[in-house]
């Protein structure tokens, strides 16, 4: 990676923002394009830029994204500790794990929402989201995590288009085979206990979801030029 400062030039390909967002708002609903800016000038994230100014990220520049984010929503850490890690880490460094500094009597634990709560944060219908416990897309519970808020959030944009949950169960199902391919490619390392194992196989996890998004997105638009031509 190119130091802090250090202008890059963007040769083809990359991600924009908002691909980015596309990839981690499931995981980080709150991530907005400016708060994406707000890392860059902060140290955290180098885009590469091309010749028109645009910014582009490369896959390294987006699980450093997400360990950062995770890093600062798990452990509630300053960002200059952060930078400070993962420059090292880039360095090749082995930096000691980071761990919240907040007493743990007082880190508040992951956010839930009530039905009431997640329909009015989501801008839902009961109806909409009793189609998408229907459809199995959401699954009925007694409170939600961000992760469904985002699910719903994104399932009230396409019903708008008339998508409705029915529609998207076949992603679910899809996603789910997704998983069983990247779980069966890292077999031999989930069946290691040691770690140092486990850790490349979340790393490996990653980095195998973001090449099967990149080929479904290589198909998706190839489907799209057939329907437009």
């Amino acid at each position: 990676m190119a130091p802090a400062g250090q202008a890059r030039t963007a040769p083809a390909g990359g991600l924009s923002i908002g691909q980015v967002l596309a990839r981690l708002s499931p995981e980080f609903p709150a991530l907005t394009a400016s708060k994406l800016r707000f890392l860059e000038v902060q140290g955290i994230v180098h885009p590469m830029r091309t010749d028109s100014g645009y910014r582009k990220f490369r896959p390294a520049d987006l699980e450093r994204l997400r360990l950062a984010l995770t890093l600062q929503r798990d452990h509630y850490l300053p960002l200059a500790k952060i930078r400070d890690y993962l420059d090292e880490v880039d360095a090749g460094e082995n930096p000691a794990p980071l761990t919240s500094t907040l007493p743990a009597s007082i880190v508040p634990g992951p956010r839930r929402y009530r039905r009431d709560e997640l329909l009015a944060s989501a801008g839902a219908t009961p109806k909409l989201l009793a189609d998408a416990v229907s459809a199995g897309v959401i699954a009925p519970t007694d409170s939600y995590n961000e992760q469904s808020l985002a699910l719903l959030r994104g399932l009230v944009a396409l019903d708008r288009h008339g998508i409705q949950p029915r529609h998207v169960r076949a992603l679910r199902q899809s996603a789910e085979r997704e998983v069983a391919l990247v779980e069966s490619a890292l077999a031999p390392l989930l069946r290691r206990t040691d770690a140092a194992s486990r850790g490349k196989a979340g790393e490996l996890a990653s980095q195998l979801t973001t090449r099967i998004d990149e080929v479904r997105a290589v198909f998706v638009r190839d489907a799209l030029d057939r329907i437009v031509s």
